[in-house]
């Protein structure tokens, strides 16, 4: 159960906005869209991997100069 403190004076879009933040932290969105239909462990994995080349591509150090 995520609880928000609201401070004195403070706007409810603020609040609003922390709120959403500590949900998308907790993923539980994500799992639950991840549950609804079966992936086979091959396809997950080769996600996985298509995933990390990407972010070695774009973030990762480039030392081709």
């Amino acid at each position: 159960m995520l609880i928000i403190n609201v401070k004195e004076n403070e706007s409810i879009d603020k609040a609003l906005k922390r709120f959403k933040k500590k949900f998308e932290k907790t993923g539980v969105l994500r799992s639950l869209r991840s549950r609804t239909a079966f992936q086979k462990p091959s396809i997950k994995r080769r996600q996985e991997i298509l995933k990390a080349v990407y972010r070695e591509r774009m973030y990762g150090n480039n030392s081709e100069a």
